[in-house]
């Protein structure tokens, strides 16, 4: 079993950054892919970025690229999420996952879940 634990929420102005972190505890994430999804009220949970087990390999939403970076830290058990030049339309819950299969953009291929930590930003 993986746990995965969110930090770095807040709320925010526009323009502003922002740095995420995931601390997986459990089995070892040396083999798993991570990832970030958020959701808006209301909205369905959607992609925003994923990292290769390697950190080679990294892929973003189109409306984050440029300005969200994400990274990990396979020694510390840690993925991050670098968000810069914040936009109101940013503000969600945002979660961090891990799976052990090929490199997804879709929740559904994910096996484990942080809880969230919520993201506001305002105009």
């Amino acid at each position: 079993q993986v746990q995965l634990v969110e930090f770095g929420g807040g709320d925010v102005q526009a323009g502003d950054s922002l740095r995420l972190s995931c601390v997986a505890s459990g089995r070892t994430l040396s083999r798993h892919n991570m990832a970030w999804f958020r959701q808006a009220p209301g909205k369905e949970r959607e992609f925003v970025a994923v990292i290769s087990y390697s950190g080679i390999a990294t892929y973003y939403a189109d409306s984050v690229k440029g300005r969200f970076t994400i990274s990990s830290d396979n020694a510390m058990n840690t993925v991050y999420l670098q968000m810069n030049s914040l936009k109101p339309e940013d503000t969600a819950a945002y979660y961090c996952a891990a799976t052990p299969n090929s490199v997804s953009r879709a929740a559904g291929d994910y096996y484990y879940w942080g809880q969230g930590t919520q993201v506001t930003v305002t105009s």
